[in-house]
């Protein structure tokens, strides 16, 4: 399956020879790509023997699995519960006002955490050009997009239409915890199971991730539904949820779990919010450590998959994509480096 995208010239007012030369003085090829110069690598997770000493480094180490972002996520959705919560008494009933305080929460949640970092890396271009994987900027009068603008397209998508989705998945499982509906976990007779579940949650995104994302790049689903997303070839922070109604509703999807097992309204904020959010730290397009090298952020491994489509499907800690040989490590002559680039008809 192919698509047809419009991409500006990184440098279109000067010579070839010129842009070229300028490329790789800046260490990036003849396209303008900058690469980091080691592969992509899975977390010391799903390996026998186990390496213990690199398990606990990457659990406990910074950055690793708990530091910083699942702990940022964990603080937002603490701050939600805590703070910015309709009560359970409210939610019992549908009611417009403490549907809508959810969602301008969300959306207020999302300019803070989405908003920060395009601030950062787009406006103010606190990086320039440094470890940017590609040398354009987010795209501007190009037909490929909504307002002919790549930004104003995927804050469209993003917040108009993902915020909505986000705030329904929320809205119902609210109001189905405050009616007693789903089984609640409570700290004081479960406290191991309630801190593991936090711990498991990323796990099971990921997971589902994979699950779903294969899925969506089956031809039908790919040419209706999730070629919406890969026109951010060159994607930016809020290309993270741009994302076509459907694909949306199956990505969030995710939190459906907490409709079987056991768990707290808290622990489903902190896997929606994780779901929502990390997008935004996935698809900024430059290589972490970011901010002086204070700010370990970005996804290579996921940025792979916009470059090449057909590898990349799911994250880096549990191998599913090496183990079902759509594994891409970045480097040109690398693990994956001859598997397909792009959907085929």
């Amino acid at each position: 399956m192919s698509i047809a995208l419009t991409r500006l010239p990184p440098m279109a007012a000067q010579p070839h020879s010129t842009r070229t030369e300028e490329y790789a003085a800046a260490g990036r090829n003849a396209r303008g790509e900058w690469r980091p110069d080691y592969p992509v690598r899975y977390a010391p997770v799903f390996q026998w023997p186990l390496r213990v000493k690199a398990f606990l480094k990457w659990l406990f180490g910074w950055p690793g699995y708990l530091w910083p972002l699942s702990s940022v996520v964990f603080a937002f959705a603490a701050i939600t519960w805590f703070f910015f919560q309709p009560s359970m008494e409210r939610c019992a009933t549908f009611a417009p006002g403490w549907i809508a305080q959810i969602w301008v929460r969300n959306l207020a949640i999302m300019w803070i955490f989405y908003g920060s970092l395009h601030y950062y890396l787009h406006i103010r271009k606190g990086e320039g050009l440094k470890k940017k994987y590609d040398a354009n900027w987010p795209a501007t009068n190009s037909r490929v997009f909504l307002f002919r603008d790549q930004v104003y397209d995927n804050i469209f998508w993003t917040c108009g239409v993902g915020g909505i989705v986000w705030s329904g998945y929320e809205v119902v499982t609210m109001w189905l915890y405050a009616n007693h509906f789903i089984p609640w976990l409570e700290w004081a007779r479960h406290p191991v199971w309630f801190v593991t579940l936090f711990l498991l949650i990323p796990i099971w995104r990921e997971f589902h991730f994979y699950v779903v994302h294969r899925l969506i790049h089956w031809k039908p689903l790919y040419k209706h539904v999730h070629y919406l997303h890969h026109k951010n070839i060159n994607p930016n922070t809020w290309s993270g949820m741009a994302m076509h109604p459907v694909e949306l509703v199956l990505y969030i999807s995710v939190v459906l779990i907490h409709w079987v097992v056991p768990s707290h309204p808290l622990h489903f904020l902190y896997n929606l919010q994780h779901t929502t959010l990390t997008p935004g730290a996935g698809h900024h397009g430059f290589e972490g450590p970011i901010a002086n090298g204070k700010v370990p952020t970005g996804s290579y491994f996921h940025y792979l998959h916009h470059r090449y489509f057909e590898c990349n499907y799911g994250e880096a800690t549990i191998p599913l994509d090496r183990w079902f040989g759509t594994f891409r490590d970045g480097l040109p002559e690398g693990e994956g480096a001859k598997l397909a680039e792009e959907h085929k008809d």
